[in-house]
């Protein structure tokens, strides 16, 4: 999968303990296929990976949407917020909130 689509966040408070990363990419494979690959978890930590299709880009960018509209609930349930790292979005409109 070439990524079209590439968010980085991070969540840190050393007062908490809490140090959590969380990674999307979003491209096409080689047939045309929209592929989501989710990778979370502990800084320093292996993580979990997940991955999902979608017929088109619209669907992808929906649940890229969903799933950072829940990264900003962070607050509530870790206590701290995610700041962003990095994203690319290969020239085309960005995922929003």
């Amino acid at each position: 999968m070439q990524a079209e689509i590439a968010i980085a966040l991070r969540a840190e408070n050393p007062a908490r303990n809490v140090r959590r990363a969380w990674r999307a990419e979003a491209g096409t494979d080689l047939f045309g296929v929209w592929l989501v690959q989710t990778r979370f978890g502990r800084v320093g930590t292996e993580g979990r990976v997940l991955a999902r299709s979608f017929a088109d880009e619209a669907g992808a960018r929906a649940y890229l949407a969903a799933s950072l509209r829940r990264r900003a609930g962070a607050v509530r349930r870790l206590g701290v917020a995610y700041r962003e790292e990095a994203s690319a979005s290969g020239g085309k409109r960005p995922v929003a909130f």
